[in-house]
């Protein structure tokens, strides 16, 4: 049986690396419907996180907030979900995520790190 993985993170081409592994499932919130109120696309959010088996999150250097991830990390976590999270260590504001990186079960500061550890399941 696949695991079931949420893709939590900023848009660019680095789902499209992640989701080449074929070992999983993806729910993107990429391919969500576009909808012009954030509680439109916060409640196809929520309904996926809520299937997950895990919650793959990835800040990369060039996210300007990572918000939601935050929230979305957060709420996985208050599921009991696994929670892998990557921060690039080049992000500018970096050191302010400690809080958040102990709501992960594994964190990495590269892409290909959290993609390796993804591959074990």
């Amino acid at each position: 049986m696949k695991q079931k993985v949420y893709l939590a993170g900023g848009f660019s081409e680095w789902r499209d690396k992640v989701q080449e592994l074929t070992n999983v499932e993806f729910y993107n919130s990429e391919r969500r419907p576009n909808h012009p109120h954030w509680s439109e696309y916060g409640a196809w959010d929520i309904h996926f996180v809520k299937q997950c088996d895990i919650c793959f999150a990835f800040l990369d250097k060039n996210n300007p907030s990572g918000y939601g991830m935050c929230a979305e990390v957060g709420y996985a976590k208050a599921l009991n979900k696994t929670v892998i999270l990557i921060i690039e260590s080049e992000h500018p504001a970096s050191r302010y995520f400690d809080f958040l990186r102990a709501f992960a079960d594994v964190v990495y500061e590269t892409l290909d790190e959290g993609i390796e550890y993804l591959k074990i399941y």
